[in-house]
């Protein structure tokens, strides 16, 4: 799949072990992978691309361990 591919709050759920209620509480807070909403539902979608850039920015800031000993 190509890196802009758009996922549904369900699909990143499944595909990224996010829960979708972890998801819209991050949305309504302004944090989180960058989202829209896409067409006249309103439906709210992901890049996956965004989604990728997020987690590795959350592992870079966040990450202990794994030097050498």
């Amino acid at each position: 799949m190509a890196a802009d591919d758009l996922l549904h709050t369900k699909q990143v759920e499944e595909q990224y072990k996010i829960n979708s209620g972890t998801l819209r509480y991050w949305r309504s807070m302004n944090q989180g992978p960058a989202s829209f909403t896409l067409g006249p539902r309103g439906r709210v979608v992901y890049r996956r691309g965004e989604v990728e850039r997020w987690l590795a920015e959350q592992e870079a800031a966040t990450k202990r361990g794994g030097g050498a000993a």
